[in-house]
């Protein structure tokens, strides 16, 4: 059995970053990801929006890891010749009762230590946005964009560079922790590792119930996003980033319209539970239903301007038929002291990649030494 000082279970964005960061202080680290290439779940599914921290309740991990995540990823990005740009976002209220909110929106932000938020009006919106309509907006400037796929191989490549094992096609089987270690058992033999970190997103609750942890007992809720983009003869709708106000119940940002890095337009994600943590296309959402949540913001679009495009699945820590946002969980485990558990660590995950490294290689240390 091969011997590890670290092995980290899950090859997505936090994991890479973890990679990269215990590479950085001990040797022989260890990453095992059950698909065949790494990101290939949550990581590359999404907006690829670099977050500013905005939404989040003030002092939570959620808040902190992400305004500091959000600094470490533009300087990370443009240190590594990380495709990105930093576009800024409006956050469009359509409404007499949106336009209200704006100022809580904006007061929690600031609490958040947000810089440069404010409140611009229609003029100012329509001439970032032309063609989208609103009654006032908060204007994001830290906000931005990367493709996120090439982000974490660049986290991946400097964590080999500096000497970590990165394997793929290593599913985890089973968990065997003692007192100072845990054996793990995959599909690409067996590790006993002094340390275990666990960043399985979707399946980190399955995997802290193959170690058997009382932390187990926080559930995995899928929740599914579907995307739509619009037909190269629409791209002009959009320039940046257009958010709506947040899902009323905490369950999304809301479906927003996002330019790509590479001249697409998205429209979505939608929010939505389901039963399979692989269910990415059954019951996929109609072409109308995007256009309709879109028109709000812009008008101008029909159901005839969209494709389908991808889907992604969310990490979600709460439950359907609860309100609100769970905080990430990234803790030693009370049950087996050489594991961190890191469970419902869904957005703004790939902001906070960095900062919930540095965060993570703390509590290793409380470990190794």
């Amino acid at each position: 059995m091969d011997q590890a000082n670290i092995v980290i279970i899950g090859g997505g964005v936090v994991g890479c970053a973890i990679a990269r960061a215990a590479a950085e202080r001990w040797n022989d680290v260890f990453l095992l990801e059950q698909m065949p290439k790494l990101g290939m779940v949550a990581s590359s599914r999404n907006s690829g929006v670099i977050h500013s921290g905005l939404y989040y309740t003030p002092g939570s991990l959620k808040a902190r890891l992400c305004v500091r995540g959000n600094r470490l990823t533009y300087e990370f990005c443009a240190a590594h010749n990380v495709a990105h740009r930093n576009t800024g976002k409006l956050i469009v209220a359509t409404t007499p009762k949106e336009e209200a909110e704006l100022a809580g929106l904006i007061e929690l932000g600031r609490k958040n230590s947000v810089e440069g938020l404010e409140i611009v009006d229609r003029a100012a919106i329509r001439a970032r946005e032309p063609h989208i309509e609103g009654r006032a907006a908060i204007l994001v400037p830290s906000t931005g964009l990367v493709v996120s796929e090439d982000l974490v191989k660049a986290y991946a490549r400097l964590a080999a560079e500096r000497g970590a094992s990165i394997v793929t096609h290593a599913k985890v089987e089973r968990l065997e922790p003692g007192p100072q270690s845990v054996r793990v058992f995959s599909a690409a033999g067996e590790i006993e590792a002094r340390c275990l970190v666990n960043t399985a997103g979707l399946f980190a609750d399955d995997v802290a119930a193959l170690l058997g942890s009382s932390l187990a007992k926080h559930r995995i809720y899928p929740v599914r996003g579907e995307y739509c983009e619009l037909v190269r003869a629409k791209l002009d709708l959009v320039r940046a980033l257009v958010y709506p106000l947040p899902h009323p119940d905490g369950l999304s940002l809301g479906a927003h319209l996002t330019k790509t890095l590479w001249g697409s337009v998205l429209v979505g994600p939608t929010a939505r539970y389901v039963q399979d943590k692989n269910d990415y296309e059954h019951h996929r959402l109609p072409v109308e239903d995007f256009a309709n949540m879109a028109k709000a913001m812009l008008p101008e679009i029909t159901a005839a301007d969209l494709v389908p495009a991808y889907s992604g699945i969310r990490a979600k820590l709460t439950p359907p038929g609860e309100k609100g946002l769970r905080d990430f969980i990234i803790t030693r485990d009370p049950d087996i002291p050489c594991a961190v558990q890191l469970i419902g660590i869904d957005s703004p995950g790939l902001t906070s990649a960095l900062a919930i490294a540095e965060h993570v290689t703390q509590l290793i240390a409380g470990i190794l030494g």
